[in-house]
């Protein structure tokens, strides 16, 4: 389908970079949007509240100095709000993205409609997150732009669902905007969401592992000498709902990674990380199961070069069978 308006000659690959608890700070995000792709930001990242002002602030001061100078248009830039009883900081952080015009909001658990109004009363877009076809319908009821099929093998919070059940079955009732997630770590690997039917892949293990993600170097190690989908665990103890994560590092915080207990869902909680002594993103990363594909921790310029190099050789080879 067009991306909208907003994305239409902005983009060198058809990717968002997904928002990445406690990573994503104006670092990445910029240097995503200066190579080409989407980058964004948890409205949470920032603490306290009014620092969230400064970092929008900052990035849409640094892509415009770097739009001047070298006269290219740099990608837009996204922010995430966690729709959420736990999130006391909705309203407020919803405000000052109004007040800035920040020109995608991307929307967890549950689009709102009073997100959507903000972002749709200056011209923005609001996508949203989805793992099935009954969250997808109350979103777009809801009058959002965009839907985010989080499937099974995406880092972090995560569906069950296949991709090629999923997308197929949203393509039936909406015509809108798609983006994937699930494993996606290679330019064929966007390629072939765009062959399934979404307009864009939505990535965020692989920039774990980048110079410009605030992560440990510990943490970037880890998905470096992780080997594959066998070291990733599906869990919903730390938050209260399903999610993926390094094995490596429940068992570096003592627990049995085989034997973790359930947690109660009515216990969510996402502006501390967790319910847990052990917090989600502090001390239990986050990844998918692409993590085979990760060998390296390059900057984001480098590896948007390298993803746009396999993603043109992925489409050759096929244009070629």
């Amino acid at each position: 389908m067009p991306l909208p308006q907003l994305l239409q000659g902005r983009l060198r690959l058809p990717v968002i970079g997904s928002p990445l608890f406690i990573v994503s700070g104006p670092e990445l995000v910029i240097a995503q949007c200066k190579a080409g792709i989407v980058g964004s930001f948890p409205a949470l990242n920032a603490r306290p509240v009014e620092i969230l002002r400064e970092w929008i602030l900052r990035i849409q001061s640094e892509l415009a100095q770097y739009e001047a100078q070298s006269g290219r248009k740099a990608a837009p830039f996204a922010v995430n709000q966690i729709c959420h009883s736990s999130n006391d900081r909705l309203e407020q952080d919803m405000d000052i993205c109004t007040e800035l015009k920040v020109p995608i909001i991307i929307t967890s658990l549950r689009a709102p409609k009073m997100v959507v109004d903000s972002a749709h009363s200056y011209g923005g877009l609001v996508f949203h997150d989805i793992i099935n076809i009954r969250h997808a319908k109350k979103a777009v009821d809801e009058g959002v732009d965009g839907l985010i099929a989080v499937c099974a093998g995406a880092g972090g919070h995560a569906g069950t669902l296949s991709p090629f059940a999923l997308v197929p079955e949203l393509r039936k009732f909406w015509k809108g905007t798609i983006a994937l997630s699930g494993s996606i770590a290679s330019g064929s690997s966007i390629l072939a969401a765009q062959a399934l039917g979404a307009d864009l892949a939505y990535v965020g293990t692989r920039f774990i592992a980048t110079r410009e993600a605030n992560a440990d170097d510990a943490y970037k190690r880890a998905l470096v000498e992780a080997e594959g989908g066998s070291d990733i665990v599906y869990t919903n103890l730390f938050t209260g709902v399903h999610g993926n994560y390094l094995r490596s590092s429940i068992s570096a915080a003592g627990l049995d990674p085989d034997n973790l207990p359930q947690s109660d869902k009515s216990k969510m909680n996402f502006g501390s990380g967790g319910n847990t002594k052990q917090k989600a993103w502090r001390d239990i990363w986050g990844a998918g199961q692409g993590v085979g594909q990760i060998g390296d921790a390059p900057s984001v310029g480098e590896l948007i070069d390298r993803l746009e190099a396999e993603y043109h050789a992925a489409r050759s080879a096929l244009l070629a069978t």
